[in-house]
């Protein structure tokens, strides 16, 4: 059966296999190890070395983005203290990474199959002699 684009941002969201849908992106009872495959559906999940760099600048993005940038605007305009603004940026920084982890994960699986869904194993036609499974 096809995977639609909008199944392949729902799975993204919530963390399950863009493939079949399964919550089986991460090993059983831990929280960073990723599985070499959906143990469901046998989709590689880990793809070349260095394929997860963009989720770790979608992480740092998110970070930065949506959760410093609010802490650094309410400081300049006076609405937390210096103290205050200061902890909080620390905290966020080292303790957001953390939480958003696996969702940077799932994340970049996303957006690698939104842009590229004929590499699903669900979306795959058989392909003439001379044809690049990649176009």
């Amino acid at each position: 059966m096809k995977v639609t684009h909008g199944q392949i941002i729902k799975r993204g969201l919530t963390n399950c296999c863009p493939n079949c849908g399964a919550k089986t992106l991460f090993k059983a009872d831990t929280f960073f190890e990723l599985n070499r495959e959906c143990p469901v559906c046998g989709l590689r999940l880990e793809k070349e070395e260095g394929f997860f760099l963009g989720a770790m600048a979608l992480n740092y993005g998110v970070t930065c983005i949506c959760l410093l940038s609010p802490v650094a605007i309410l400081w300049y305009y006076e609405v937390l203290g210096n103290r205050t603004a200061s902890i909080l940026a620390i905290i966020l920084a080292f303790g957001a990474p953390v939480a958003l982890y696996r969702s940077s994960r799932s994340w970049q699986l996303m957006l690698y199959y939104s842009m590229l869904p004929q590499h699903l194993p669900a979306n795959r036609r058989q392909m003439d002699g001379d044809e690049d499974e990649n176009v």
